[in-house]
């Protein structure tokens, strides 16, 4: 936080309170204190603080009550309760009434400026994560659609890998979008005037691919009438992008590290060496280390295309952003479609942020493009997502993925779909879904790494 926080003791004890302010001085923050329930609310409407210390047992309003008027209002901040009420009910009541935490009287000095610096720190954390959100363009970057944390760091990975022209590996599963990243790098780059020239190595025949890399000259094979710039000249002084890597066979594996090496190449049939000046990416679905270590892919090529390394989270992992991605893709759809579509339902929701997308964020488009090309329009519901064809259904079955939107789902997984889907609808902001749905933000936190533990075992035990 770039100013001191301000924490309001609210405390009737005049010597408790006296003796709380002098711990908090220690602290790096401003404090105040009052003494009612009212001089509270007089001084949330003049200043409202970063954070509340309350006594629950005050002269005109019992403290609870106090912060139930603060959230009428809009002016509830993260409160800490120190109160002599011994009661498991009261302690319930506070929780839910939004407190981060339940201090019992008498209170140690320590006791009291850990919890102090620790909402402290958090508080810290969510202003630099919102003023993180702030600097992102809304909904996405550079062609990704998402703004979940793990989206996030991956955005400013990016940035930071495009301010080098060192080669970057991206590693991620089929439908992750490593071609969007590419571009991404690209683009966020000192290059981003010149071309970005991509080389698919699945799809171009093995005896093709040399010449498709390397260009070639007149009369090098048959049917080569003229001379043929490659991939590699192409990209002068751009990008070269390399999607599949790991499907480039051994020999020509070899002629690319020299390349890498000395940036100097020989067109097939050619005898002059020529210069490029390329920066690389490349990308693959495989554990490039692993296709090491089974002799389909270089050691020393990996260790020189290795040098930034960027994963591409599976949308499984990127669980805020699956409504998100929904919405998206079937406002642009019906655009493109020339029909009216009016949202989704809370059961499709539901069944969309419940099903794990081995097929990634290319899945979701298919099922979302499908749905817009087959209806006529109106609310996508769960029923119009029953058709999906799935590779790998939930449960191993075929009869499992033939029955997508009836599976009777784990009660945490369903605990999961609606605080998720409170989190979409509120953009992003945790806070407000917890008020929504009744609950404290931390809760919801607590739940989340809780099924990050969980969601492992359970698909271990699904197998």
């Amino acid at each position: 936080m770039n100013t001191p926080a301000l924490i309001l003791l609210v405390e009737d004890d005049v010597l408790l309170a006296r003796a709380y302010m002098a711990f908090l001085s220690r602290l790096p923050c401003e404090t105040a204190h009052v003494a009612s329930a009212a001089e509270a609310l007089a001084f949330f409407a003049r200043r409202p603080p970063d954070l509340l210390l309350l006594d629950l047992l005050l002269p005109d309003m019992h403290g609870i009550e106090l912060m139930r008027e603060l959230n009428e209002r809009g002016l509830a901040c993260p409160t800490i309760v120190v109160t002599v009420e011994n009661s498991a009910d009261v302690a319930v009541n506070a929780m839910q009434a939004g407190a981060l935490d339940y201090l019992l009287k008498p209170l140690s000095p320590e006791r009291l400026a850990t919890t102090v610096s620790n909402a402290l720190e958090g508080l810290n954390l969510k202003a630099r994560l919102r003023d993180y959100e702030a600097a992102l363009p809304d909904g996405g970057y550079e062609g990704f659609i998402g703004t979940s944390p793990v989206m996030r760091v991956l955005y400013r990975l990016i940035g930071n890998a495009a301010a080098s022209d060192a080669s970057v590996f991206i590693t991620g599963e089929s439908g992750t979008g490593k071609d969007v990243c590419a571009e991404a790098i690209h683009n966020r780059g000192r290059r981003a005037g010149k071309a970005l020239i991509a080389i698919n190595c699945a799809a171009i025949p093995r005896e093709l691919m040399e010449s498709e890399l390397f260009g070639h000259q007149r009369g090098a094979f048959t049917g080569a009438e003229r001379n043929r710039d490659g991939a590699i000249a192409l990209a002068n002084g751009g990008t070269l992008f390399f999607d599949e890597i790991c499907e480039l066979n051994l020999d020509l594996q070899a002629k690319l590290l020299r390349f890498v090496e000395s940036r100097a190449y020989k067109p097939v049939g050619g005898g002059q060496e020529l210069d490029s000046d390329v920066r690389i990416i490349c990308a693959t679905n495989r554990d490039p280390l692993e296709e090491v270590r089974a002799g389909h892919f270089r050691e020393d090529l990996y260790y020189r295309l290795y040098v930034v390394p960027i994963a591409l989270p599976p949308l499984r992992d990127r669980h805020e952003d699956i409504l998100f991605l929904a919405r998206h893709f079937l406002e642009r759809f019906a655009r493109e479609e020339g029909k009216s579509f009016t949202g989704i339902s809370a059961r499709a929701e539901a069944e969309l942020l419940a099903y794990p997308w081995p097929g990634n964020v290319r899945q979701l488009q298919n099922v979302i493009r499908r749905i817009v090309v087959m209806q006529a329009g109106g609310t996508v519901d769960a029923l119009m997502l029953t058709p999906a064809p799935q590779a790998n259904p939930p449960g191993g079955g075929a009869s499992g993925g033939a029955k997508f939107a009836t599976q009777i789902r784990p009660l945490w997984e369903q605990e999961r779909a609606i605080i998720e889907r409170a989190i979409a609808l509120c953009g992003g902001n945790v806070i407000e879904a917890a008020s929504r749905l009744g609950i404290s933000d931390s809760t919801i936190y607590r739940k989340r790494a809780k099924w990050r533990v969980v969601e492992p075992e359970s698909a271990v035990s699904a197998d």
